[in-house]
């Protein structure tokens, strides 16, 4: 049903309302403990009657940066809090309450919670009452501390005997709900047997690397009498997906013991409900991910990498027959990126999907018939998070832009315009830099990149910082970003380039940079720097270069490559591929770009920062989570010992407890559970700025 004419006004009038509303409170941009302040929203859910949404809300890095859960009516336009973390938790596992979802029904809503001792399934009556848990237990499907060599040594005494192991409670990974109701798959890790914590406790706790007999494993609870039965899945599950009729399943699994380390090894299983214990492996192939049923149960939806080389991650969509195995790629040749979000089908069967195009991401449509990327008009250049219900009653998204924060909005129809719905407030009252698309050609490519200027540009030459992304294969969309309105508020534009090897432009603009890196992406970089400082009003005498991650380790090749920059920030970098590849979670992603470094020497050296240091002379600030799993401390200590020893004036910050993506959340104001990595790291960066630009007394006014 399309909206009425008068709907369509008043959706036109609140968001006029929502804007006036902003430009009269931003006085002000955000100040350094501003953004300990701001608010994520992700995840709507659509209710099975299409008259409400639950929508995950995280408090802000200065309440704890726990997640909980919001009930917004649609037709009241009304919203309240429905789940709370317990007063007294303080447990560092408890990240609130996650995973929501309704049940069929729409009489309640499950989710996980991690209190006590376990992350557990909870089920809320929206009626009334409190949220209870379901008693999930299983028999130990494995127990080490049995094993002939392990220790301690049982006694003498006790050797031979051996007694029924008792059902022990499960930590719940993830779960997802039957149509009809009367089953959830869930899969959890095997729990931990009493013989385990003893020999833990006694300190008999080697570790045989990619050796344990552990692993997580598919249950199926039938929620009105709390049955758990095991399925006969081989472990690690990670994901699981109902038929339409509730009546098959497909489950999605990861070879355990780091199996991906040496090349794709997930695996695809179809179980019926009647014999669960006897699933059979689906023909796809070993990066299949993503897997979601067609309307009538005969096909399957998946990712997969694209016909064309390109990294690990750029994928197209496929279509997976059950009766004949049969595979067909449905966006081969598509000149923009698949995001990585599951589609959602619409009442007609057709693919609804997550696509990213330039500096915008947005909804398409795929009709399986006649497959093509159709782009559906959308209110803002960022959409994220697209649901509907089992009746395709209705749409719910997320949208934002560089002036608009996260927005919920919903429509009956995706043809019809969308309305936005109140939410609870994410941001303080603060202003926020409008974003400004920029386009420059270097070696024969057209390049795209965000420009923000900070109102003294309309006065004077500013300074420049240019802000490189991650990945390689990440990319700077046209999004909210409360960091860039705390530099702005400096007095200081930002660069945000993306250069070949990033997303959004298709397979071949993302296999651009192979074997490459640092070579091609760093000349499109700084033509784009000599693009902007020809047309706009900035001063080429105080420019700073940052960047996390990928972007750490471009700012490691910056600093051997040109002396343009007055200073440089670097978090989380790789600077040594050779140390960085037998370090790091994982190599497959590093593999496809240089392949073995131990085989391809000379390319691994050329594409390491650390080989370039010897025109080293640029201050640098290194900022490094030491719990980062992804790029280790290793990399920043091996690049801050080369420049101190060089004489390059080096810092190297580390922050305790972080792990990779942690860290870039608080440093760039996004919820995090530290309170306070993200001010003290914002806090370094200003005053770097401040000196490298001249102006001491600048964060007086705006710490």
């Amino acid at each position: 049903m399309r909206l009425s004419l008068r709907a369509v006004l008043l959706s036109f009038i609140l968001l006029s309302t929502f804007s006036m509303m902003v430009t009269a409170a931003d006085e002000k941009f955000p100040s350094n403990e501003d953004l300990r302040h701001y608010r994520s929203m992700r995840t709507p859910r659509l209710s099975p009657d299409g008259h409400r949404v639950i929508v995950a809300v995280g408090d802000s890095a200065a309440d704890g940066g726990k997640q909980h859960v919001w009930l917004v009516d649609i037709d009241s336009n009304s919203y309240r809090q429905i789940t709370f973390s317990p007063s007294d938790a303080k447990n560092p596992r408890d990240r609130g309450e996650t995973s929501a979802a309704w049940m069929p029904d729409g009489q309640s809503v499950l989710f996980l919670a991690h209190r006590g001792e376990h992350t557990q399934l909870y089920r809320l009556p929206l009626a009334g009452g409190e949220a209870s848990a379901f008693d999930l237990k299983v028999v130990p499907p494995v127990d080490s501390s049995k094993l002939p060599e392990a220790l301690p040594p049982a006694p003498e005494k006790n050797k031979g005997e051996s007694k029924p192991p008792e059902p022990l409670p499960i930590d719940v990974s993830g779960f997802t709900v039957a149509p009809d109701g009367k089953t959830i798959a869930l899969w959890a890790a095997d729990p931990q047997t009493p013989g385990e914590k003893s020999a833990q406790e006694a300190k008999g706790d080697a570790v045989w690397v990619n050796h344990s007999p552990h692993g997580t494993r598919l249950y199926l609870l039938d929620p009105n009498t709390g049955k758990l039965a095991t399925a006969g899945v081989a472990p690690d599950v990670n994901h699981a997906e109902f038929t339409d009729d509730s009546a098959e399943l497909v489950v999605e699994c990861e070879s355990p013991n780091d199996e991906s380390d040496l090349g794709p090894a997930s695996s695809a299983w179809f179980l019926t409900l009647s014999d669960p214990q006897h699933p059979r492996k689906l023909a796809l192939p070993l990066d299949a991910r993503g897997l979601t049923w067609s309307r009538d149960g005969q096909h399957l939806y998946f990712f997969s990498k694209t016909k064309s080389d390109a990294p690990p991650g750029v994928s197209d969509v496929y279509e997976f027959t059950i009766g004949n195995s049969q595979i067909r790629n449905f966006t081969d040749g598509y000149t923009g990126s698949i995001a990585g979000e599951t589609p959602v089908l619409d009442q007609n069967g057709t693919l609804i999907q997550l696509v990213a195009n330039g500096v915008n991401t947005g909804l398409a449509r795929i009709d399986p018939a006649q497959p093509k990327v159709a782009p559906i008009p959308m209110p803002t250049p960022v959409t994220r998070n697209p649901a509907t219900n089992a009746r395709r009653t209705g749409w719910v998204f997320l949208g934002e832009s560089s002036t608009q924060p996260t927005t919920l909005y919903f429509t009956s129809d995706l043809n019809s315009p969308a309305r936005v719905l109140s939410t609870p407030a994410l941001t303080p009252s603060v202003r926020a830099v409008a974003s400004r698309l920029v386009e420059w050609n270097n070696e024969g490519r057209n390049l795209q990149g965000l420009l923000y200027l900070p109102p003294e540009a309309s006065q004077r030459r500013v300074p420049l910082i240019v802000d490189v992304h991650g990945g390689p294969t990440g990319v700077f969309v046209d999004s909210y970003a409360q960091f860039l309105s705390f530099l702005a508020g400096h007095g200081w534009a930002v660069l945000r380039p993306n250069p070949r090897g990033s997303t959004g432009r298709g397979a071949a603009f993302a296999a651009a940079n192979k074997n490459d890196l640092g070579g091609g992406d760093y000349r499109d970089i700084m033509a784009g720097v000599d693009y902007v400082l020809k047309r706009f009003s900035l001063d080429p005498d105080k420019m700073a270069l940052m960047g996390y991650s990928y972007g750490g380790e471009m700012a490691g090749f910056v600093e051997g490559k040109t002396n343009r920059f007055k200073a440089i920030i670097c978090g989380a970098p790789v600077i040594d591929q050779f140390s960085e590849y037998g370090t790091e979670r994982g190599s497959w992603y590093d593999r496809w770009f240089y392949g073995k470094p131990w085989d391809h020497f000379a390319d691994a050296w050329r594409q390491s920062p650390i080989s370039g240091l010897a025109h080293a002379s640029t201050p640098f600030l290194l900022l490094q989570g030491q719990a980062d799993t992804t790029d280790p401390p290793g990399q920043s200590e091996e690049m801050y010992r080369a420049l101190r020893q060089m004489g390059v004036p080096v810092d190297l910050v580390e922050y305790p407890r972080d792990n990779h993506g942690p860290l870039a959340q608080a440093i760039f104001g996004e919820p995090t559970s530290e309170p306070w990595h993200g001010f003290d790291a914002r806090q370094r960066i200003v005053k770097m700025l401040e000196k490298a630009f001249g102006e001491q007394s600048a964060s007086s006014s705006n710490p």
